[in-house]
């Protein structure tokens, strides 16, 4: 069951990161409107690295359970619930409650904890 929502929880980090990243194309960056162009290239590649950097901590998550180290599985989900529970707080804090993606990196936070 620990192995399960471990998965569940990097497979939650891999689909929270993959709406950020598309929502950050269609609809923000598509609206905002940066000068110098230099600028707004800057901001879109550091927005979707935070994106490639959750795909990243999902499958982490994900491959967790095959790992033989019990202190890899325990640094691994210390690592991911502070990335994501810090997102998670930013989140709800930047827009005061009313974004869901607070609610689903703290999903994650809670599925990866409770794996552990």
């Amino acid at each position: 069951m620990r192995d399960l929502l471990l998965q569940c929880a990097g497979v939650g980090a891999i689909v929270v990161a993959l709406i950020h990243g598309i929502l950050g194309e269609t609809k923000v960056f598509a609206r905002a409107r940066i000068e110098p162009e230099r600028l707004r290239t800057l901001i879109r590649l550091v927005w979707q690295a935070s994106t490639v950097a959750w795909i990243g901590c999902g499958v982490l998550l994900v491959a967790t359970p095959w790992m033989d180290s019990g202190a890899a599985r325990h640094w691994i989900v210390i690592t991911m619930a502070c990335v994501f529970g810090f997102s998670a707080c930013a989140n709800a804090w930047a827009t005061r409650g009313r974004h869901f993606g607070w609610m689903a990196l703290s999903a994650v936070v809670a599925m990866a904890v409770a794996g552990c």
